[in-house]
């Protein structure tokens, strides 16, 4: 199973920035160990692939440098050209994925899940939003209907924003109603959690979500979200859910893709683990699951 990495996602920081951007090294250092999994390196997106998404004019003043000091802020990292190059990277990583899946069944992105880019700002540690670049590129390539199962803690506003009237995608997001981000757009499908939810009152939306999916749209390509932030021991989470939990959560969509014989590709998406190994460990357990279906794949093959 391909599996895409670069160390461009690691981003250099100011001292006591609060983004873990180590645990991209890390989770790849873990994955990289696991029999049947293929590192490889992204391209960037194009300019061309990320103004299908993102208004002109903004895709230049990220890469000339021209953002304002309020876009920076609410982007929430300092502008650079490694700010930018990663940017790409990280879009041009699921683009890749989406193409791998479509071959093989199933592939990763070792980051991406930018789901707060808007198509004319950024927000939220995300400058372009790399699921509804894929999506387009995909759709640029042959007609085929994307779904977007965006299970970050956080709302996908982004690509609510971006994608969530367009009859050719389905963004369904899982969330804290509670949390960031605090004005919510409409994605297709919106289910807000409280506070504290556990395992089993998660999966039995995620499941009663899946179901209205499926009733709803008839998708060619899953692109899924699969944040580690709803995990307990997340500094951002607000939810309780557990190893066990996130492991169900997974396998549930995997089993989705498997049952309707579609393709998928996942980003990490967030994570902030009061313990950075955490986060990476949930990471990990979703790379391996992933790895699990792309062997059974091959064996029905």
């Amino acid at each position: 199973m391909k599996a895409f990495y670069t160390d461009h996602f690691v981003l250099p920081l100011p001292d006591g920035h609060r983004f873990p951007m180590q645990k991209y090294r890390q989770l790849r250092d873990q994955v990289a160990l696991l029999d049947g999994l293929e590192l490889k390196e992204p391209p960037a997106a194009s300019d061309e692939d990320l103004i299908r998404v993102h208004d002109q004019e903004y895709v230049k003043r990220v890469t000339q440098g021209k953002l304002s000091t309020a876009e920076i802020r609410e982007i929430g990292f300092p502008w650079s050209e490694l700010m930018v190059e990663r940017s790409k990277r990280s879009a041009g990583a699921t683009i890749s994925a989406c193409i791998s899946a479509l071959e093989d069944g199933v592939s990763v992105n070792l980051a991406g899940g930018t789901h707060h880019a808007y198509a004319n700002k950024g927000s939220g540690f995300c400058v372009f939003n790399d699921a509804a670049v894929a999506s387009k590129y995909l759709q640029n390539l042959r007609n085929m209907n994307v779904a977007i199962i965006d299970l970050d803690v956080h709302q996908g506003n982004g690509t609510a924003a971006i994608l969530g009237k367009d009859p050719s995608c389905y963004t369904l997001s899982l969330h804290g109603e509670k949390n960031f981000p605090f004005r919510k757009e409409s994605s297709h499908l919106d289910v807000g959690l409280s506070d504290g939810c556990s395992d089993d009152e998660y999966l039995l939306h995620l499941a009663h979500a899946l179901n209205q999916m499926e009733s709803e749209f008839k998708p060619d390509m899953l692109i899924y979200l699969a944040g580690a932030d709803p995990h307990e021991g997340d500094r951002l989470g607000r939810l309780k859910l557990s190893l066990k939990g996130l492991c169900l959560r997974d396998q549930m969509v995997l089993d989705f893709a498997k049952t309707h014989d579609l393709p998928i590709a996942i980003a990490m998406a967030g994570g902030y683990g009061i313990n950075i190994e955490t986060t990476v460990e949930v990471h990990a357990q979703t790379v391996q699951l992933a790895l699990q279906l792309f062997k059974e794949l091959k064996v029905k093959q």
